[in-house]
């Protein structure tokens, strides 16, 4: 049976009785609103979290009353300041008073925390009536490399989240779960990926909203971010076949307008800290090499090659990669105006090496990696929101036996706000 727009009244045992199994420390509040309008109010979210993530257009649903749980679990690591508690891995569990029987779990973008996907996703789900669970994967910030294998632990911080989330759906509810979905954003999204290619028992599907591609032979971001740290500066500067270098680095034309504020704030720091995370010997003593070099210069980012260093950097990246066997059905939507993950070194790659009974592929013309942009730009971009709502809506339906749509790409809509997958 499809899970009912209209929600049910759960009953529920009294709050206290709910542990979070293997928490190291928990705190409980019913709130009269656990969407973002009242968790802002209440101290209950983090807006620095989720800020630039999604269009200032997108609205918040109305209150949805419930329970949340915010927590951690063991950890040596510090870099998560949320409530003053300086302790990684921790998470956020919010089951609301109505619930539809559902889960949905994910893991923070980027190398933000756990309240990141509050706007983009926890408020929509939780208006549907699913209880939400969110991790900050293990580590934070821009040093999240420090932590150690520290892209392994994101994959089990999210594994490690689903269980305990579904047993504290048991406990609140007098029930487990009967759908439990996987989603995320960009490194959120590789974990949904991961975990359907991995841990494909814990869930039902997953819909994946850009996920990082990591692949030991490449395509990775270890590949194409170089190139374009090279080219960049030689494109500003008007060098001849500066402009081909990006194309061919997977920058399409159309998209120059996007390129320099994601080289000041995305490509370089990028490649240096995911570097530094397989590859932390490629500039010797430096820590994170040197910001905005030059190519030339010595030990540069800029002139890094994956495929020179894949004898360093490959078996690391191999205890982290995706193979594309996924397990349950997921659904993919990604921008073709990404140019953090360039659509042609990310996704449409991921769809050729997943099953086609199994997967779903959404192309967005012109969806860009963050929704926040849109707003800069209104008349150049259209948000993703509605189209990972829209995948969404179709995996519970085709998870109630319904085919979603064919995988396909989805011109622009009269309506942004609308995302029609047909």
């Amino acid at each position: 049976m499809l899970l009912p727009l209209v929600l049910v009244l759960a009953l529920t045992p009294p709050a206290a009785v709910v542990k979070v199994p293997g928490a190291e420390h928990q705190q409980l509040a019913h709130l009269a609103d656990l969407t973002t309008t009242g968790t802002t109010a209440t101290g209950h979210t983090d807006p620095a979290d989720w800020a630039g993530l999604t269009s200032a257009t997108l609205p918040v649903p109305a209150a949805v009353p419930g329970l949340q749980i915010d927590g951690y679990f063991p950890d040596k690591s510090s870099t998560n300041t949320n409530h003053g508690w300086n302790h990684d891995s921790q998470f956020v569990v919010r089951l609301p008073d109505h619930w539809n029987g559902g889960l949905v779990v994910t893991g923070a973008p980027g190398v933000r925390e756990q309240y990141a996907n509050d706007r983009a996703i926890s408020d929509w789900v939780l208006s549907r009536g699913y209880a939400f669970a969110s991790t900050d994967k293990g580590n934070t910030g821009a040093q999240f490399y420090r932590d150690g294998r520290a892209m392994e632990e994101w994959n089990h911080r999210f594994t490690q989240l689903t269980v305990a989330a579904r047993s504290v759906v048991a406990q609140r509810y007098g029930r487990g779960p009967r759908r439990t979905i996987a989603t995320g954003i960009s490194n959120g999204g590789y974990l949904v990926r991961w975990q359907l290619e991995n841990r494909p028992h814990l869930y039902d599907g997953g819909v994946d909203w850009e996920g990082t591609l990591w692949t030991v032979d490449g395509p990775n971001p270890l590949t194409f971010l170089p190139p374009a740290l090279r080219a960049y500066p030689a494109y500003v500067a008007g060098a001849p076949g500066a402009h081909e270098a990006m194309v061919a680095a997977g920058f399409p034309a159309g998209t120059e307008f996007l390129w320099d504020y994601h080289y000041r704030y995305y490509w370089d720091l990028t490649q240096r800290i995911y570097r530094e995370e397989f590859d932390p010997s490629f500039d010797g003593a430096l820590e994170a090499g040197v910001p905005f070099c030059a190519s030339g210069t010595p030990l540069c980012d800029a002139d890094y090659s994956y495929a020179a260093r894949r004898r360093v950097a490959g078996p690391l990246v191999s205890r982290i990669d995706l193979t594309g066997a996924v397990k349950r059905p997921l659904l993919t939507v990604h921008g073709t105006y990404d140019v953090l993950l360039p659509i042609s070194q990310d996704s449409d790659v991921y769809a050729g090496m997943t099953p086609d009974r199994l997967h779903r592929y959404y192309r967005v013309e012109q969806g860009t990696h963050v929704d926040g942009l849109v707003d800069a730009y209104p008349d150049r971009l259209r948000p993703l929101a509605p189209c990972h709502r829209a995948a969404f809506v179709a995996l519970e339906r085709w998870l109630e036996g319904v085919e979603p749509p064919a995988s396909a790409t989805l011109g622009r809509p009269a309506d942004v706000a609308t995302c029609p997958l047909s």
